[in-house]
């Protein structure tokens, strides 16, 4: 393995399959994928992420077509990891398998009261600027585990509320980028959330999503360093990320959107630096 400073966490679309609906993308999508071409655009995500960070895979299991989007085993930073618990029936098998793998890999593994739902690192976003976890709620995460993940990371928590169900997951609509920037689709948030970000994040590092981007999964980015991967982002998009310095890699994923899941769901960075936190005026 090539010594990147950065690895992601993957799984292989072995057993990948829309088999029950629990997002708007999953609805007439049921029995309708191509595991062939699904597992064509998986290693095609896997070849051009490794080109500027390690990639480690879990091993896929029957049953739980859902657990190629590692993302959602939880939210890591530093050594601990908060395990996800998943809102609905269908998902909620994944977590033995995520759990094993953490603590196989010597990681300290931390949980949420079984009572609220936490969808991990598909709502838990950690800024790349300052010490702050963005966490999103109002689909799928419990508002309540702000606090508990606050004091289980020793972290700042900035709650925002989803409102746009097709945008169910803070990371389908929100990506904290290196440098400070923050791209993302306003109209996924209330009104109070985007005071929020516009209040956090200085204007000139806000990088605003247009709707039919958001729709081909913009949003849902895996950013390291410099660079961007995504499923599909209009030249306008791509002319204003190369702007602020980024290189955008476009690689389809059009059989993972089937279940509402693209490059970022499909990954999960497990190298999150503790960053230092800021004095106190």
């Amino acid at each position: 393995m090539t010594a990147f400073s950065t690895t992601y966490l993957m799984c292989a679309p072995d057993h990948f399959e829309v088999s029950y609906v629990i997002n708007p993308w999953m609805a007439g999508n049921i029995a309708h994928g191509n595991r062939s071409i699904a597992h064509q655009q998986w290693q095609a995500l896997v070849d051009k992420i490794s080109t500027v960070a390690n990639v480690v895979c879990m091993p896929a299991e029957r049953g739980v077509p859902d657990l190629v989007f590692t993302a959602n085993a939880g939210v890591v930073r530093g050594q601990k990891v908060v395990l996800s618990r998943f809102r609905h029936k269908e998902r909620q098998e994944e977590e033995q398998y995520f759990e094993k793998w953490f603590s196989d890999n010597g990681y300290t593994v931390l949980k949420t009261p079984a009572d609220l739902p936490f969808e991990g690192a598909g709502d838990a976003l950690l800024d790349r600027h300052e010490d702050l976890l963005w966490f999103g709620h109002g689909h799928r995460s419990d508002l309540k585990c702000a606090e508990i993940l606050a004091e289980q990371l020793d972290v700042e928590v900035q709650p925002l509320r989803l409102v746009d169900e097709r945008f169910y997951h803070l990371d389908t609509c929100f990506c904290p980028l290196d440098g400070g920037y923050v791209m993302y689709y306003p109209a996924a948030f209330d009104a109070a959330s985007q005071a929020a970000i516009e209040e956090r994040v200085p204007a000139h590092r806000r990088i605003l999503i247009q709707e039919e981007d958001a729709l081909h999964f913009a949003g849902n980015t895996v950013n390291c360093g410099t660079h961007i991967f995504l499923n599909r982002a209009s030249e306008t998009l791509v002319k204003m990320l190369h702007m602020y310095g980024f290189t955008v890699h476009q690689t389809p994923l059009t059989e993972f959107l089937k279940a509402g899941g693209a490059a970022k769901c499909l990954t999960l960075k497990l190298n999150e630096p503790v960053l230092e936190k800021k004095a106190a005026a």
